[in-house]
This record gives structure tokens, sequence and C-alpha cells, in this order.
């Protein structure tokens, strides 16, 4: 069944996580998208251990995170520096309806392949440059990665322990973030090209990105003129809202309003506190909050987690364990969401890949899994043969 995106052409000139995050999310919606790499191939193909294996148990070019934002892609190796590639991508651009990149600002111009020239070339093109720091301002020719947007972005300094040093979240939240921002500045666009024929220039930067998911922790600062400070998992709103450690192990407990809050305390049979002045209020449990949260630890410390989880789902408290990546991913849960998935991969020992799925969930226009994540320049000589023919 043809995708929400089905006949759209992307020509990726990206690489890393945030624009292949984007062309990776458009290929699963049925986009045709065509990833162009160096010769040496996407930086992020020599990023690891672990990789795919091939049949003599050698590493083959799929790294595991390479794989986790390309499948759905058709890999074109090409030397930017090469007039005839220039050429050839000038071309494919005018058959493409996406132009996406991620270098740095004015990188593409020296090869004609910068959004001024191929807009102009192509008044329909949507193009989408991604970048550090966008492509105006002090720092825009700064380089741009994910940790170094964290930091710059404010998230690392309310992430972590209170008084220890700042934490960068445990994956590429800022790439990821920044390539979802470019989907839907992208389709937007796209919305507006086809109503009026006009195409346009985004311009993306993971730290604009890492500003906007600020959200309340942003407006925290913004109304009260406060910067948040690192709290580890405590919510800087909310209270209790945050992991507790048990007998053997954690719990998080989300308590969302003061109802939830007398549900609580019955489980923990201290049913007093909720009309206790200190705390009946969620504002008066912040005011109160080192003197609240010393004594549910100590509670719940003496309890299991199995115990803590079915007491508080009992009473309809949220409440939840805290998972490893292992229990998550082969949980019944991820298995009935499909939340991952297995692609035939030819060039290593098992055949196949196991990747992460989708999200998105369409009654009439399914996301697809067409194909996996592919070697370097695999669909070179089929996309330069086809830009010979005019198609």
């Amino acid at each position: 069944m043809p995708g929400p995106l089905d006949g759209l052409v992307v020509l990726d000139l990206s690489r890393i996580l945030a624009g292949p995050t984007s062309t990776q999310l458009m290929g699963d919606l049925g986009a045709e998208v065509i990833k162009i790499e160096s010769p040496g191939g996407d930086d992020t193909r020599t990023w690891g251990p672990p990789f795919a294996l091939d049949g003599e148990g050698k590493p083959t070019d799929l790294s595991a995170y390479f794989m986790s934002s390309n499948r759905n892609k058709k890999s074109v190796a090409l030397d930017l520096t090469d007039p005839a590639a220039q050429k050839a991508l000038f071309d494919l651009a005018g058959r493409a309806d996406v132009v996406i990149e991620n270098f740095k600002p004015g990188g593409l111009k020296k090869y004609g392949l910068d959004h001024d020239t191929l807009c102009a070339a192509y008044p329909g093109l949507v193009y989408c440059s991604i970048s550090g720091f966008g492509q105006t301002g002090p720092n825009r020719d700064k380089p741009g990665y994910d940790l170094m947007a964290q930091g710059f972005g404010g998230i690392m300094s309310i992430t972590g322990e209170a008084g220890k040093e700042p934490m960068k979240v445990g994956v590429g939240v800022a790439d990821v973030v920044c390539g979802l921002y470019a989907t839907v500045g992208i389709l937007a666009a796209l919305r507006h090209r086809d109503a009026t024929g006009e195409g346009q220039h985004i311009d993306i930067a993971l730290v604009d990105a890492t500003m906007a998911w600020l959200v309340n922790q942003g407006l925290n600062y913004l109304t009260s003129g406060v910067a948040p400070t690192r709290a580890g998992n405590a919510h800087p709103n909310i209270v209790p809202y945050q992991v507790f450690e048990t007998r053997d192990g954690y719990v998080i407990v989300a308590v969302g309003n003061d109802s939830q809050f007398a549900r609580f305390c019955d489980y923990l049979g201290r049913g007093e506190w909720a009309s206790d002045p200190r705390f009946a209020t969620n504002g008066a449990r912040l005011t109160h909050r080192d003197t609240l949260v010393p004594e549910i630890a100590e509670i719940l410390g003496a309890r299991d987690t199995n115990h803590v989880i079915a007491g508080l789902e009992l009473r309809k408290v949220p409440v939840g364990p805290v998972n490893t990546i292992e229990q998550t991913l082969e949980s019944d849960q991820a298995k009935a969401r499909e939340m991952t998935v297995t692609l035939a991969a030819p060039q290593t020992a098992k055949g196949e890949v196991r990747l992460l799925g989708n999200p998105l969930k369409f009654s009439r226009t399914p996301v697809s899994y067409r194909s996996a994540p592919p070697g370097i320049g695999a669909d070179t000589d089929e996309v330069l043969a086809r830009i010979k023919r005019g198609l």
C-alpha cells in the first residue's frame, strides 16, 4: 500500500544524525530518498562497534549507529569536488521535491549546490539546511555537534544530579529533535508548494531546536527570571514526580494532581498527609519537598519494586519501572506495537538486520520498511543511469 509521501523524491545531502533522522522518517512514509555519500561513506558508518558482520565474521560498513537512521534509502557515492558529480546532482535536484543538507553555512556554494543556486534554478524546490547555529548570527560558522548543542542550548545545565557535573542526555536528542522539526518544516513547505507552486529555503539549527524543547524549564526562567538548576530525576514543578529506590531496584512515581497524591498516601500508609497543610496541594509539596521526599524514599526503600508497582496501579497512581534497553525492546508492549523490525540485508552473515520501528500508526497509509540501510554506493549506477535517461 502506498505511503502518505508516495511519489515524493528527496535528495539527501546530509550525514551523521539530524538530517538522516528526517530523511529516514520521510522514507518510512513512502518517499524515495536518494542519499549522497562521499566515496568513503557517511562518517557514522565507522562509529562502532557494534557493526553488522559479514559471512566471514568481519565488520561490514553497517555500524549500528548508521543503521539507526538510514533505512529506506538509496546510497549514491560521489566526490563533490568532481565537476561531473556536481552536474549530476544539479540535474537530480531538478527531479527532486526536497533537498536536505547539513554542510556548514555556505559550504555547498563552491559546488553550485547551495540553496540560492538550486532554488533559483528550480523555483518549486523545498531546500532544507540543518546546521549547528543556523545560517545567521554570530556563531553561524561554528561547527555543530549534538553534544555542543546540548551544552549551548541549556539542556545539560538542568540534566544530572544537583551539585555534580552537567550531563548530556543518553542519546543524541538534539540531533533527533532537530531532525523531527526539519521534517515538520519540510512537510509544511510542501503544502505551500502544492498550493502556490513556490518552493522555499528552510533554515534550522541544532541549538535553536534545543532551545525550543526546553519547554517548561525555559518558561520557568522566562517567567521568574531565575535559571533552573540540576535536580536529578526530580521534577521542577511537581512533587512527587521522580525516581525512588526500592529494596531491589528503582521505580518511577509520577503524581500529577492532589487526588492522585491522596491515593498515593493511602498506599504508603500515611493517609494523614493528604490533609496536612504542608502536603495537601502541589504548591505546598513543592515548598516542603525537602521534608516530604525523604520520608517517601524511606518507606519505598523498604518495599520491592513489584509490590510498589502493583499497589500503586491498583490505586490508579501513575507508576512504572526503570527498564534496561533490553527489557524495553523485548517487552510484550514493544512487540505488540511493532517497535522492532527485521529487514533483509544480504551482505550480513544472518542475511538480515534488526532495527527500531517507526512509532507512527496510520489507519489508511501505513509506514513501510522497504529496504535495509544500504552499503556505500549500492545504488550509484542505477541512480546515475536514471539521470542520464532524464527520469
